[in-house]
């Protein structure tokens, strides 16, 4: 008896599968037919037929236009419900918030941004999501309750030990010991938070650079110098949250720098992060330094430097490059990544011409040689990435049939 009373739970264990495979593939290609749905997932043409007679009912794929062009008799195309579910995203900085709402097939449908004015904002931390998600949601046309998930991404990482914000001290406001639980007894849906470099590797992952690649160094490079670290296909965190911190590294060509997280920058950070640009430019003679803050100018002194023909600035992208390949080699000597992937600001400026400098000096200092790669997500990547992570969560969700 205790056998069979799990048997008439397997037909719908089955079903839910197939529903899944079908949403999927609804998401990867767009509008399909029954007969092209059929054939990508091996069902039969009734069970086909049976199946996205259900999910249209449920609400998940809505009939949407015909197929044209071809022999033939026009097939009814289907496609997945964009209204089926929301989920949202953030990305804080110490000057603002950036809040966005993608329907369930990743499509951005609302966005806020939301100025953070320095240590004396009026407005306390919880207020100031709370604000820059309901202006993302507002955008929308939605409600709060519309919204399944939230992730936040912030920089530094909150320690899963303790629940506190560490590595961002110069993030205002974030790091009293109750602001968890705050955000969470303010908000109606399950919030997740997550370290900004690492967003920026989910969104190369699924939709840029590092699609189809297991283990791979997303190195960033623009307001502060970091790193994601993907193994086995999933985001390595470390003890703390800190893994990737890697601006805190000791690395030769600066001086040995003692209690870090009180200094605020370490080694690598002084050696190749975007505070420093500047200051190599002018040491090696680059004329007409723009004025600003660092991460444009660092930006603005790489672009010039890759496509000026000028010997300071031929010097300046080598010595930049030989500055981030002192690093990454370490990070490649032990992790033996597969790619790594140049993001931020101030590398993705310097393009192929700095990707192929960084490339030869890392074959000279490690023995594994990895494939370095652009990043292709460039638009908001941290933002990207938090949408992409909580539209995951939210697909597992609302997809599940076998309820």
């Amino acid at each position: 008896m205790a056998g069979t009373a799990g048997t008439p739970g397997t037909p719908r264990v089955l079903r839910a599968m197939n529903d899944r495979a079908a949403l999927d593939l609804l998401l990867e290609h767009g509008p399909l037919s029954r007969t092209r749905i059929g054939k990508l997932t091996g069902l039969s043409k009734p069970t086909a037929s049976q199946l996205l007679a259900r999910l249209e009912a449920s609400g998940l794929v809505l009939a949407t236009g015909t197929s044209e062009g071809r022999p033939g008799p026009n097939a009814q195309l289907y496609e997945v419900n964009p209204a089926a579910g929301y989920a949202a995203g953030l990305d804080v900085t110490p000057e603002r918030i950036l809040a966005a709402v993608a329907d369930v097939t990743g499509r951005t449908v609302g966005s806020y941004e939301l100025p953070t004015p320095g240590r004396r904002a009026a407005r306390s931390v919880v207020q100031q999501v709370t604000d820059a998600l309901d202006g993302a949601v507002k955008a929308a046309g939605l409600a709060r309750d519309d919204v399944h998930r939230l992730v936040i991404g912030t920089p530094g990482a909150f320690d899963p030990n303790t629940g506190r914000l560490r590595y961002a001290s110069h993030l205002p406001g974030w790091h009293s010991p109750a602001l968890l639980e705050e955000l969470a007894a303010a908000l109606p849906m399950p919030v997740e938070y997550e370290n900004d470099v690492n967003l920026v590797a989910v969104a190369e992952q699924r939709l840029g650079a590092a699609r189809g690649h297991e283990d791979f160094v997303l190195l960033w490079n623009e307001g502060g110098l970091g790193a994601a670290l993907v193994l086995g296909g999933r985001l390595h965190r470390g003890w703390t949250g800190g893994a990737g911190e890697v601006g805190f590294l000791p690395v030769p060509g600066t001086p040995l720098v003692r209690q870090v997280s009180k200094a605020g920058s370490g080694g690598y950070q002084e050696l190749a992060g975007s505070q420093a640009i500047p200051r190599l430019a002018r040491e090696l003679g680059v004329e007409d330094i723009p004025s600003g803050p660092y991460t444009e100018v660092a930006a603005t002194l790489v672009a010039r430097a890759a496509e000026a023909e000028d010997a300071p600035h031929r010097r300046l992208l080598q010595t930049y490059a030989t500055n981030l390949a002192t690093g990454l080699a370490s990070l490649v000597s032990v992790l033996d990544p597969e790619l790594v992937v140049l993001s931020g600001a101030s590398l993705a400026s310097g393009g192929e011409p700095l990707r192929t400098l960084v490339q030869a000096e890392l074959e000279e200092l490690a023995a594994s040689r990895p494939r370095l790669a652009l990043g292709d997500v460039r638009q908001h990547p941290v933002l990207r990435g938090a949408l992409e992570s909580a539209l995951a969560a939210t697909r597992d969700e609302v997809f599940d049939t076998s309820r």
